[in-house]
């Protein structure tokens, strides 16, 4: 990849998160392939496409709070972006859930996210 597109690329991601943590659902899933392949945090396994993004999401909202920040983005030897991420999750009453840092390893296809995994226990 140019210099250029990783840096296309972080921008996107960046503004992912940040759109996530504002709850903008409709401008997150614009930065997503309408087939995306998202993890489901809370249950496991995956939901596929622009709808199940967008029913996990406001399933997951209406009982938890999260926040999810990135400290830092590198491209692994396969091309996919590995984003390390602090997590921190309260329930709806405030009460701290989980404080934690992990991975998301993202894959994108034609400028937008294709793909998201989660690395639990990443290094720094």
């Amino acid at each position: 990849m140019k210099v250029d597109q990783n840096l296309a690329a972080c921008e996107l991601l960046h503004g992912a998160y940040r759109d996530f943590n504002a709850r903008r659902l409709d401008a997150v899933l614009a930065r997503m392939q309408p087939t995306v392949v998202w993890p489901n945090g809370m249950e496991g396994g995956y939901v596929h496409g622009h709808a199940g993004v967008r029913e996990y999401w406001t399933r997951q909202w209406a009982i938890l709070d999260p926040r999810v920040d990135p400290t830092h983005i590198k491209i692994d030897p396969s091309g996919r972006f590995v984003v390390r991420v602090h997590q921190v999750v309260h329930n709806n009453d405030g009460s701290l859930l989980f404080d934690t840092f992990v991975s998301h390893v993202c894959t994108l296809r034609d400028g937008l996210i294709d793909r998201m995994e989660i690395e639990k226990d990443a290094p720094s």
